[in-house]
Order: C-alpha cells, then sequence, then structure tokens
C-alpha cells in the first residue's frame, strides 16, 4: 500500500481527497501547516507528497526545496494557482509535477500513478543486489548464490531470477515474464516461461511438490517468495 502525504490548509479539500485516495488503496496521511512537514516526514516515510502552494508557517515553494534537500520523494503540487511562472518555480524548486485545482479526482489519481511508477522504475534500475533469505543475486556481475554456493545460470535463467526478485511477494505473470525474456505477449500457448520457471527451480533446490521458493499461482503466474519455508 502506497502512502501518501497531503499537506493542505484547507481541511475540507484535504479530507475528501484523503477520503477519494483511502477509496483507492492509498495509506493517507493529512498536514494543515508548511512547517510541521519536514519533522513529521523525518518520523514518517511516504512515497509521494500532495503538496499545495499558499500555507501558514512555510509557503509551498520552500516546503518543496527544503524535501528535495533530504529526499527524493516524489511531489505533487496542487494549488489554484495556475500561473505559468508559478509551475515553473514549483518545478524548479523540486516538485515532479503541477496540478491546477480543482482538479477532476480520476486526473489526479492518473497523475499520481504515473509519478509513483516512475519513481518505481528509477529505483529498480538502481538496485544491483538483492537479497532475500539465503539468495543473492547481483545484476553487474550477473551472479546469484544460495548461501555460500554459486548458481550457474543462463541468461535468460537470470534474467527469470532477477525480475521475480525485484517483484518478490508479487504475482509475476506469464505475459510480464515473456515481454521480460523475449519482448513478446503471452498468447496463451507459448510455454518457455513456465520451462524457464522449472529449470530455475532446479538449480535453486526448488523442484519439491509443492515448490517453496517459487510458487505457481495458477491462471495467474508465479510468487517468489520473500522468505524460505522450512522443509
Amino acid at each position: 500500500m502506497n502512502r501518501i502525504l497531503i499537506v493542505e490548509d484547507d481541511r475540507k479539500l484535504a479530507a475528501l481527497t484523503a477520503e477519494f485516495l483511502l477509496q483507492h488503496a492509498f495509506a493517507v496521511s493529512t498536514l494543515a501547516r508548511g512547517d510541521v512537514v519536514q519533522g513529521w516526514l523525518e518520523k514518517n516515510p511516504v512515497d509521494l507528497v500532495i503538496l499545495d502552494l499558499m500555507l501558514p508557517g512555510r509557503d509551498g515553494f520552500d516546503v518543496c526545496k527544503q524535501i528535495r534537500r533530504d529526499s527524493d520523494v516524489p511531489i505533487l503540487m496542487l494549488t489554484a494557482r495556475g500561473d505559468s511562472i508559478d509551475q515553473i518555480v514549483g518545478l524548479e524548486n523540486g516538485a515532479d509535477d503541477y496540478v491546477v485545482k480543482p482538479v477532476e479526482p480520476r486526473l489526479l489519481l492518473a497523475r499520481i500513478k504515473a509519478l509513483l511508477r516512475r519513481n518505481h522504475k528509477e529505483n529498480r534500475e538502481q538496485r544491483d543486489v538483492i537479497a532475500l533469505a539465503q539468495l543473492n543475486i547481483q545484476r553487474s556481475t550477473r551472479s546469484a548464490s544460495i548461501g555460500a554456493t554459486a548458481l550457474n545460470l543462463t541468461s535468460s535463467e537470470f534474467e527469470l531470477l532477477w525480475l521475480l526478485c525485484e517483484r518478490a511477494g508479487e504475482v509475476v505473470s506469464r505475459d510480464d515474464i515473456l515481454l521480460h525474456l523475449r519482448g513478446i505477449d503471452f498468447d496463451g500457448f507459448d510455454r518457455s516461461a513456465d520451462v524457464t520457471i522449472s529449470r530455475l527451480r532446479r538449480k535453486l533446490g526448488d523442484a519439491a511438490c509443492p515448490a517453496h521458493r517459487i510458487k505457481t499461482v495458477w491462471s495467474k503466474g508465479y510468487l517468489l517468495t520473500t522468505a524460505v519455508e522450512p522443509n
């Protein structure tokens, strides 16, 4: 569940926005003053900040600049000030997007999801090492191991394992796997994803039925567990 902080002194608008986002499976907190934002964020990390410009205590430009000095969290400015100069200043101070009130809720939701997707993708691209239980995988050296035992993986097996590790705890569909490995959509008949999964399971010592590392989610895809179950 993505966490969002709304910084808005119009309490009714903040409450309405929060309620809308809660209905779309976000965890939402609200603040009404600009001078309390930094201290609050130090104790409560979030995935995105929705920031008004006209705030008591400290205006949104200063708050945005202060947040950006310490964090790369996405910032969406939501304000009634639609002047292009304000938009330019907001973006130059570190905002990732700028939306003018009033905004249609579905458009706001789309902007939020776009920012979260972009930030998530950038974070993934920056990762080089993933460690899960005894499983370790490093992208730069294209190496993987379980404990002290190195795994001898083909290129496709490594790419599949990296994808599953990146999305550990989530179901990865066959369509996603084929797009990642071969750049094609799943047509309902291609079994190469299943074959690669089977080979990867054997090399991970996960060939038992049912598998405990890479679980099959029937009609959905595959899921890499975040912890190894005891034998």
